[in-house]
């Protein structure tokens, strides 16, 4: 009876023991995960993604590390600037193991390592800076910092793709000093966009006025021209008119005088009737008022006898008899002088200056919103 329990108790040994063995002899790597395998407690090799047989109790699995890139946040670390005053950066790097023998002989935990290394790269790289240079240099921080732990890290096994300043707080008393200084940077913007639109909507006004103005000077001077044209015509017009009218009235005149003198001829007149009208006439002369002295000729029969010499030859019986003038003695009329005054009695209006004028209204009637001043007049339009 005890040889059968001995012998149950070594078959269960032996089934657990071989369970072990096979346990030891096989290792599942999964994908994108390295195992660290050792021999007799050096490193034998580094297998990933694969079962792998191992020799029971002579071979073990030394450590797993995750190939993948990982990030790893950092508390905020208190960091002190040039201009000596101190301020809380919480840091993001992303790394990733390259090389898992060096990850896990050359440095206990990389982790550990990768945090203490950025906050001091971070403390020598903000440390050259004032609290403005830091707020305002991100980038360059994080190149920096990228550079450094890459370079230091990579005897570890480790890449570092980048880092990242996640937030940078300043002390609070600083923190209300920004807060005023934006609110007064924020104002002073206000008041020099307020400034500028003033600025110009003045110069919009002004531009507006002067433009006003010279439109206004622009119609004074039209309205000036057109007046100087219409009275230079008017002028003109009314020379013309009281030239022709003073040509008529001379026409008439030697018109007048000329049927005068005929019909004095034709009447046939005597001494006596001549004598007679001579008399009729002295009184008018003597009521003139330039008239101071009346002189009566002494020779009253001469001077009739020379008076009627001019109506014709006196007959036999001393009448003087109306010999008409021949044709050819007659007044001639000639045909140049009326082409000479044609004109004169013509209504039309003088081209240039009917030009003159329609190019004064063109410029006058013009648009507000027309051409700028100085520019030529659309007179075609």
């Amino acid at each position: 009876m005890q040889g059968a329990v001995a012998g149950l108790v070594l078959l269960v040994v032996l089934v657990i023991f071989a369970i072990v063995v096979v346990a030891k002899s096989v290792a599942l790597i999964p994908q994108a995960e390295a195992a660290v395998i050792e021999r007799l407690g050096r490193y034998s090799r580094t297998v990933s993604g694969q079962l792998t047989l191992l020799v029971p109790f002579i071979d073990r699995v030394r450590a797993r590390v995750d190939l993948r890139e990982r990030v790893v946040s950092f508390p905020p670390q208190p960091v002190i600037t040039e201009d000596n005053l101190t301020l809380n950066i919480d840091t993001v790097v992303y790394f990733q193991v390259t090389n898992p023998q060096a990850a896990v002989y050359q440095i206990s935990n990389y982790i550990v390592g990768v945090e203490q290394l950025t906050t001091t790269t971070l403390r020598n790289v903000v440390g050259g800076m004032t609290l403005e240079q830091t707020l305002t240099s991100r980038d360059q921080i994080n190149g920096q910092l990228r550079g450094v732990l890459d370079e230091a890290t990579g005897r570890w096994g480790l890449r570092v793709a980048r880092v990242e300043l996640r937030s940078i707080d300043p002390p609070p008393s600083i923190q209300a000093s920004m807060e005023k200084q934006m609110k007064a940077d924020r104002e002073k913007r206000a008041m020099i966009l307020t400034a500028e639109g003033m600025r110009e909507s003045s110069i919009k006004e002004a531009e507006g006025a002067k433009q006003a103005q010279i439109l206004a000077a622009e119609g004074a001077k039209q309205a000036a021209i057109l007046a100087a044209e219409a009275d230079r015509q008017s002028r003109m017009l009314r020379a013309q008119g009281e030239r022709a009218a003073a040509y008529l009235q001379a026409q008439g005149q030697a018109k007048a005088i000329e049927k005068t003198f005929a019909a004095i001829k034709a009447g046939r007149p005597t001494p006596e009737m001549l004598a007679y009208q001579y008399l009729q006439t002295l009184p008018e002369m003597a009521r003139g008022d330039a008239n101071k002295v009346w002189v009566v000729p002494s020779d009253f029969n001469a001077a009739l006898q020379g008076f009627t010499k001019l109506l014709g030859t006196p007959g036999e019986d001393g009448v003087f008899r109306f010999e008409p003038s021949p044709v050819e003695d007659a007044p001639k009329h000639s045909a140049a002088d009326d082409a000479d005054v044609a004109d004169w009695f013509s209504t039309e209006t003088d081209p240039a200056i009917a030009q003159a004028v329609a190019k004064a209204e063109a410029i006058a009637r013009q648009p507000v919103d027309g051409p700028p001043p100085g520019a030529p007049p659309r007179l075609g339009q």
